[in-house]
């Protein structure tokens, strides 16, 4: 069923590799700022994004395995679904009762990766089904997650740098 889309998997896996670290970079940067003051704040945004990264890596990887009959990728993939669409509620609850969280990141960290959760979990079913709409199902829910968590990344590391920049010049009074 997924013949044909090794370069793609390969690809995406890798990119989420790479993002993962970048992040880890990031993280670097803002340091000074992950305080336990703030755990309720990095659990928020950067718990999320790991998950992501992490979900598109190991699908990915799942897909490179040879020989995974249908029965076994699709419960796999589905199940993978699953545990991300309950984080994805778990992450929109938490979001949606913290007053300062604006709009676009109650959509970024929590309504668009549930959608694609959702599409994950429903490719995990198709391809149960042994359709031949679970591969572009598939592919497109995971760029959707990484596309989005990429954008989760940079207003984190922004957020990271300002935040670092004005920790090292504090108003003059």
């Amino acid at each position: 069923m997924f013949e044909g889309w090794h370069e793609f998997y390969g690809l995406l896996g890798t990119a989420a590799a790479t993002l993962v670290a970048l992040l880890f970079v990031a993280a670097s940067v803002g340091v000074g700022l992950l305080t336990s003051e703030r755990a309720t704040g990095t659990r928020l945004y950067v718990s999320p994004i790991i998950l992501h990264y992490a979900s598109v890596l190991f699908i990915s990887l799942v897909i490179l395995i040879p020989a995974l009959g249908n029965a076994v990728l699709g419960t796999i993939i589905g199940l993978s679904g699953v545990v991300g669409l309950v984080g994805s509620v778990a992450i929109s609850v938490r979001l949606f009762r913290d007053s300062k969280s604006e709009l676009v990141d109650r959509f970024a960290y929590g309504a668009w990766p549930f959608v694609a959760y959702a599409g994950i979990t429903g490719a995990g079913v198709l391809i149960m089904m042994s359709s031949q709409r679970a591969p572009i199902t598939l592919a497109a829910s995971l760029l959707l997650l990484l596309l989005v968590n990429i954008r989760n990344a940079w207003d984190l590391t922004i957020t990271f740098a300002r935040r670092h920049g004005d920790n090292a010049h504090p108003p003059s009074q």
